[in-house]
């Protein structure tokens, strides 16, 4: 039986966005203000699985070991770094969230039985590498706020409160609405992006934050005319809309998460 454990580590460093091939003018027009001279910082939150069996000390690694290794190989080299210099990788190609996932892979693979590396950029945004060669997953958060109601036509009230309880309530209730929506594909071995984030949020905001924010769902989402609005069926329904435009974009969609609220939440996976 397999064993899944995970430590969470911090570092803060800055980073910029600039190719030195390029114009300042198209790394402007690629990057953004993250190209601007002389960089920005993130206070990063790194999560490292380990996988294996417990041994006799009940451990699948000492954990005195673990911290270590991840303080001698990360921590006390990125920490308050300007990660473009801080070693050749990061010359290669430019230290976005994803690569430095894959960079920290890299490092701690050859001395732990590593499974899986999530690093948080901000509390919205994070990476996860899990050693399939250039290949990354990238994951930006949103929030919309929208009300519904649970309920079948074909059946009474009554009936409705039976299966959906308060949810059935005539006149509806409302939600705070987290969604992750998560794309996977190969890092790009000089900008090192899976994905261009701004088209990908953009994306993200045309098809599900505007058209869904601060409406009744059932009223003024014509797909919920006819299908409940459940927590899985609005999942479902936004992992559609999303599949093709983000394909167009070069990645696939992996995952979308939807939280509706602390207690309730759903994931459809897409690949």
């Amino acid at each position: 039986m397999k064993c899944v454990i995970n430590r969470r580590a911090e570092f803060s460093a800055s980073h910029r966005y600039y190719l030195p091939e390029w114009s300042m003018t198209k790394n402007e027009e690629q990057f953004g203000a993250n190209s601007f001279f002389p960089g920005h910082g993130h206070n990063y939150v790194l999560f490292v699985s380990l996988e294996g069996g417990i041994n006799e000390y009940g451990m699948i690694e000492n954990l005195s070991l673990i911290k270590k290794i991840i303080k001698q190989q990360i921590t006390d080299q990125f920490n308050y770094s300007y990660l473009n210099n801080i070693c050749q990788e990061f010359g290669d190609a430019l230290p976005t969230t994803e690569n430095i996932a894959r960079i920290i892979w890299e490092r701690l693979y050859p001395h732990l039985p590593i499974i899986n590396i999530k690093l948080f950029e901000h509390p919205r945004l994070w990476a996860e590498y899990r050693g399939n060669n250039m290949q990354a997953t990238l994951t930006t958060q949103v929030h919309f706020s929208a009300a519904h109601r649970l309920a079948l036509p074909n059946l009474s009230l009554e009936e409705n409160i039976k299966i959906y309880g308060k949810c059935a309530r005539v006149h509806g209730h409302g939600h705070n609405y987290f969604l992750d929506v998560s794309v996977t594909g190969n890092i790009d071995e000089r900008t090192g992006m899976i994905v261009d984030l701004e088209d990908l949020q953009n994306i993200v905001n045309d098809y599900i934050v505007e058209p869904f924010d601060h409406t009744f769902l059932n009223k003024d989402v014509p797909y919920f005319v006819q299908t409940i609005p459940t927590a899985e069926n609005i999942a479902l329904y936004i992992a559609q809309l999303l599949k093709e435009p983000i394909k167009n974009l070069g990645v696939v969609l992996h995952k979308v998460k939807l939280t509706e609220s602390p207690n309730n939440s759903c994931e459809i996976y897409c690949s």
